[in-house]
């Protein structure tokens, strides 16, 4: 079986952790977040992968130089121009020639979903296209579904007014198409999956969901993005683990370092603190300072305090400052 993953955007809201690195290359938990994903659809049963990109491939083949990941068959499908989440899907359909059923998926959602379960729940029902549903205590920032007795997806409401959701269950951002649902995309076009062919399959009856109370989040915003790491040393997660210390980091005897992961070749110095917290690759961490509920990819100096902020690859925080809810290097408009 074959998925398209949509890993197209530009990760504005990760910025600027994504100047540097692909949203979908970040790691989590040590391993690229493309690769966790990649690893849960070749559990339920996907052979190849098709990754529909919106700018070059570059960073990706060299993470993957094989064109594998894991037992996977990469392959990339860069857009001339943007085409919006179901351009890109019959985008990167039509480039690899996808004629039977498959997967789509969401590049920056982190969940637990048995793939192989939505599959087989989309072909006993003769759904055109199924969709993985979640229910959220918010659902107005969401796709929102109606959902009738038998699975069948009455309506589709892409991010509604508060107050007018039809349910709490949401679009959790994997699905499987019939190969049909690809004459419904104009190829070329800016075509919306959410706004425009969900709700069209909706009308004509052939849009089913499946929910389930998966882990499930959308890893895309800082806080979660830093959840996604931290909930695999909680034991949270059904299939993935990792260790707090990557084996290349160099901490100092003396350095505390509290629910927090330490990446590839990080260094903590003596008597920092760590809490709560991601440090990524290469990030540096001087004496004496501390970081918390925060992400890491440059320099925090010594005695110097970070508190609820992201820090970018060039980011360098000064010895003895102090940074509390921002974000360094600013973001260039």
């Amino acid at each position: 079986m074959r998925a398209v993953v949509l890993v197209g955007g530009f990760g504005t809201r990760l910025r600027p952790l994504t100047d540097t690195v692909p949203k979908p290359m970040l790691p989590v938990g040590h391993v690229p977040m493309i690769a966790r994903l990649v690893g849960r659809l070749e559990r339920g049963g996907v052979t190849q992968v098709v990754l529909a990109l919106g700018f070059k491939p570059e960073p990706f083949v060299a993470g993957f130089p094989d064109g594998r990941c894991g037992g996977v068959e990469l392959r990339y499908a860069v857009e001339p121009e943007p085409l919006d989440t179901a351009g890109a899907i019959r985008f990167a359909a039509d480039s690899v020639g996808i004629d039977d059923t498959f997967v789509v998926a969401n590049g920056d959602v982190m969940t637990d979903l048995d793939v192989a379960a939505l599959v087989a729940r989309h072909r006993d029902v003769g759904a055109e296209a199924t969709v993985h549903l979640i229910g959220v205590e918010d659902p107005s920032a969401f796709g929102v579904v109606d959902l009738a007795d038998d699975g069948r997806v009455r309506a589709f409401v892409e991010k509604p007014p508060p107050g007018e959701e039809p349910s709490n269950l949401v679009n959790a951002g994997t699905y499987v198409f019939e190969p049909s649902m690809l004459d419904r995309i104009p190829p070329g076009r800016r075509v919306s999956v959410e706004r425009d062919v969900f709700p069209a399959a909706a009308a004509d009856g052939r849009l089913y969901g499946m929910a389930t109370d998966d882990y499930w989040l959308d890893a895309g915003r800082p806080e979660l993005y830093r959840a996604a790491n931290l909930d695999l040393l909680g034991g949270l997660r059904s299939h993935d683990r990792c260790d707090a210390v990557a084996p290349s980091a160099v901490l100092d005897p003396t350095a505390v370092i509290t629910n927090s992961i330490v990446g590839e070749h990080a260094t903590v110095g003596a008597g920092a603190r760590v809490v709560d917290s991601v440090l990524l690759p290469h990030a540096v961490v001087g004496a004496r300072a501390q970081v918390t509920r925060s992400l890491v990819m440059g320099s925090v100096g010594d005695a110097a305090e970070v508190v609820d902020s992201m820090v970018g690859a060039a980011g360098e925080v000064a010895s003895g400052a102090a940074l509390h809810d921002s974000v360094v290097p600013a973001p260039a408009d």
